[in-house]
């Protein structure tokens, strides 16, 4: 075949990929063209024929059953080479057919016509024909309709891709629009849990988010504020000018950044709040949000008014304080620091007074030190973040507002008073984090989450939950959802409503987490879940000032894994401790007994510990090796590089390896795989050959023989068996041998420096291709591992 027809089979593939032409559903319209052209030529046999890479596929049928023929024993290869109708009158004179003619289904024809079906950009991907079975010739009027059917063909292809082209963007348009609706719940409750202030604003100042915490500060509820400016309420008159410089610099870029203002509460009285800023950017790194978190610091500024009053009552609210209160000298000694402020940090006042800041700040923030004593010695004020080394390793961030006191009679010091702000910092960082993360976390979210009314009928389920409880979604909308899916305990007990931490969430106001229950499917089977229930509140304040519930959101998941998972990995932990402990135990007794010296008289048996010290050594690093590869393996961290392989050159190398490391030269390998190839990564086969070679030489007799064999079972898949006349598995184990450090016998991994681990990767290695392994044996002619590979990638099986 030419680059040219090359070319035009891949574009013809292309074409035929993008109409979904050979895997979608029969169309009675094509079949309703397919049987007017067969009645307007007046034709036994009618069809549209679609030309594969393999295979000529027979889309529609008239008069005919079969779905598809090889390539050349119809004219439709030829007839796709032009662009006008095709006709053979006589196929009898046709040396590419019999002498009785075209011959399908048993029947011969010596008539055809054809036209190509050309695609609007003028790729030909099959024909519309006609045979019949005496010599004729079309009419002009029966080959112009044959024509004008060949277009209404490709017309009909092009609306069928473009209806579902049109049907997969409406859904995922619903699907992303239920996401965003998640997102905008997830982020509201996310807000409203957290203690500090939040608020986000737009360039222009407005407030366009505004959370309980602001709304207990302020006396004000969200739906007052929202779209409005914060001077318009918040702000005392006197500090307007001040709060829109501020918001200006923070507009212009300064961020992040830090200030305080008063916010005047609803009931006339001040508040002093304390802000960090910082913006949402962009693409094009423009701010489109300012969003500020902020923490009430009223009572801590009349503190330290009346520290500074009194030096008792000073001494009285120092260690009744809850934020970090100290005094230090010009040059950064501690004079004194209250017990809350020596325990943020994990020390005690003792073991830090007479010290230096600088012995407690960590080592990145140690040359800002200075800075901070020049900056409070020349305007008698500073404020910040202090990052501070605690005992355990960690940093604490202390928010800090120091001043220099000037007493007569004593020499100047500093007064400082700091909260531990590291919590809110770290909620910062995830705030920051959301809005850029809840789209694509939302997407591929594989939790179940459905949202109940007052009543417990269901008003929104996502497909994850749906697929968990066996039901579809329309199953379950509008349902009662306890007595659906939670009216039973594990125990079998039934399970009140009235009882459900779900409706007890409602009553609370508060989200609810509950672990170890189960919910029950629709075929009447549980299942273990992990389920968080958290109560939607109307946002307009009601009398009171309590807040009205409107639903309930959930979400739950599946912990069946997760237990089989904990339960899979104590065993394995177990299993392996055990192997690791035999060999090093020997290695312990071996080294122990060369170290003492005992054997230093008796250089051979020195020689022999020294062998055992090395065998078992490499026995280890085998174990080791092996389990680093199933856990790559298993964890999908080595991506398999298929190609097409030649299973004999792959037996040939294999052989080649362990006939030049076998430890019975007097054993034979054999290997017969001519002609098949498989769909594969040639070092992972190559992999599982050595293993299953290695392990058959191991149990194979002096003398004995090991073969290796493959054949096609069909055109999709192929075996391979490897062979060996040892002394075979005993029934009852040939199932078990593939799992991890299972073995026939306990002593095999001691006499034969097996991992027991060698199986378990070849069946990690085969299941990963998409193919299957087991072992049959017969304690006469030994044992046979057999597995399966496909012949060809997965997208090219029609």
């Amino acid at each position: 075949m030419n680059a040219l027809h090359v070319k035009d089979e891949v574009l013809r593939i292309e074409a035929l990929n993008q109409y979904e032409a050979l895997n979608s559903a029969p169309d009675p319209i094509l079949d309703d063209i397919t049987g007017l052209a067969a009645q307007v030529c007046d034709a036994p046999v009618a069809a549209i024929s679609l030309i594969g890479s393999e295979r000529i596929w027979l889309k529609s049928r008239f008069g005919i059953n079969a779905l598809d023929v090889a390539l050349g024993s119809l004219p439709c290869e030829t007839t796709i080479l032009g662009d006008t109708l095709y006709e053979i009158r006589d196929a009898r004179l046709d040396p590419n057919y019999t002498p009785e003619g075209i011959l399908l289904e048993g029947r011969h024809y010596c008539f055809y016509a054809g036209v190509p079906l050309i695609t609007p950009g003028g790729v030909n991907i099959g024909a519309l024909f006609i045979l019949d079975s005496p010599v004729r010739a079309l009419s002009p009027e029966q080959a112009s309709a044959l024509s004008i059917l060949g277009r209404q063909v490709i017309t009909r292809l092009e609306l069928s891709s473009r209806i579902r082209q049109i049907d997969r963007a409406a859904r995922y348009r619903q699907r992303v629009e239920s996401a965003l609706t998640v997102e905008r719940n997830f982020v509201s409750a996310v807000l409203d849990t957290v203690g500090a202030l939040v608020a986000v604003f737009d360039p222009a100042g407005r407030i366009v988010r505004f959370n309980r915490a602001c709304e207990t500060a302020s006396g004000y509820d969200f739906t007052t504020l929202v779209g409005r400016y914060p001077w318009d309420k918040l702000i005392p008159r006197q500090e307007i000018p001040e709060a829109i410089e501020n918001f200006e610099r923070l507009r212009s870029g300064e961020l992040p950044a830090a200030y305080e203002n008063q916010w005047l509460h609803r009931d006339g009285s001040l508040r002093r709040i304390a802000w960090t800023a910082t913006a949402l950017r962009d693409a094009q790194g423009q701010i489109t949000f300012i969003i500020a978190t902020g923490i009430d610091v009223t009572t801590q500024r009349v503190a330290e008014a009346t520290l500074r009053e009194s030096e008792s009552r000073y001494r009285l609210l120092v260690e009744g304080s809850l934020g970090m209160v100290c005094t230090h000298d010009l040059r950064g000694v501690l004079l004194s620091v209250n017990s809350h402020g020596a325990d943020t940090i994990g020390r005690t006042v003792a073991a830090m007074i007479g010290h230096s800041l600088e012995e407690f700040i960590v080592p990145e923030g140690k040359p800002l030190l200075k800075d901070y004593l020049d900056l409070i010695a020349q305007t008698g004020e500073a404020q910040g973040l202090l990052h501070l080394a605690h005992t355990d390793g960690e940093t604490r961030v202390v928010a800090y507002r120091n001043k220099l006191i000037l007493s007569p009679g004593r020499a100047p010091y500093v007064l400082g008073f700091g909260v531990d702000i590291t919590e809110q910092i770290r909620v910062e960082g995830r705030l920051r984090n959301l809005t850029n993360q809840s789209d694509s976390i939302l997407e591929s979210v594989g939790d179940g989450i459905y949202g109940l009314d007052l009543e417990g009928r269901v008003t929104i389920v996502n497909p994850a939950a749906a697929q968990m409880l066996g039901y579809r979604q329309n199953e379950i909308l509008g349902r009662r959802m306890h007595e659906l899916i939670h009216h039973t305990r594990a125990d079998g007990t039934p399970y009140p409503k009235e009882e459900s931490p779900i409706r007890k969430s409602l009553s609370l106001f508060d989200t609810v987490r509950v672990s170890d229950e189960v919910f029950w499917r629709k075929d009447g089977t549980s299942f273990p879940v992990d389920y968080v229930a958290r109560p939607q509140l109307d946002s307009q304040m009601l009398d009171h000032g309590k807040v009205k519930a409107i639903g309930v959101v959930v979400a739950f998941t599946d912990t069946t894994e997760r237990q089989a998972l904990n339960r899979m990995k104590d065993e394995f932990v177990s299993t392996v401790s055990h192997e690791l402990r035999t060999p090093l135990t020997s290695i312990r007794g071996a080294l122990g007994l060369l170290h003492s010296e005992v054997l230093s008289e008796r250089p051979g048996k020195a020689r022999q510990m020294l062998d055992i010290a090395i065998n078992n050594s490499d026995r280890l690093i085998r174990l080791v090796n092996d389990i680093l590869d199933l856990e790559r393996i298993g964890s999908g961290k080595d991506a398999l590089q298929r190609v097409m392989c030649d299973v004999e050159d792959l037996m040939r190398r294999a052989a080649g390896i362990q006939q030049a490391e076998i430890s019975k030269p007097e054993i034979l390998i054999t290997f017969d795989a001519s002609g098949v190839n498989v769909w594969a990564d040639p070092d992972r086969i190559l992999q599982t050959f050595n293993n299953l070679i290695s392990n058959a030489i191991k149990f194979s007799f002096p003398g004995g023989a090991i073969h290796l064999s493959a054949r096609n079972l069909d055109e999709n898949e192929a075996i391979i068996e490897v062979s060996d006349q040892g002394r075979g598995v005993p029934a009852d184990k040939l199932e078990t041998i593939f799992e991890r450090f299972h073995q026939v016998d306990a002593s095999d991994s001691r006499a034969l420096g097996g991992t027991g681990l060698g199986l378990a990767i070849c069946r990690s290695i085969v299941t990963q291709h998409g193919g299957r392994i087991w072992a049959t044996s017969n304690p006469i002619r030994g044992t046979t591992f057999h597995f399966t590979l496909p012949t060809r990638p997965a997208n090219n099986l029609l």
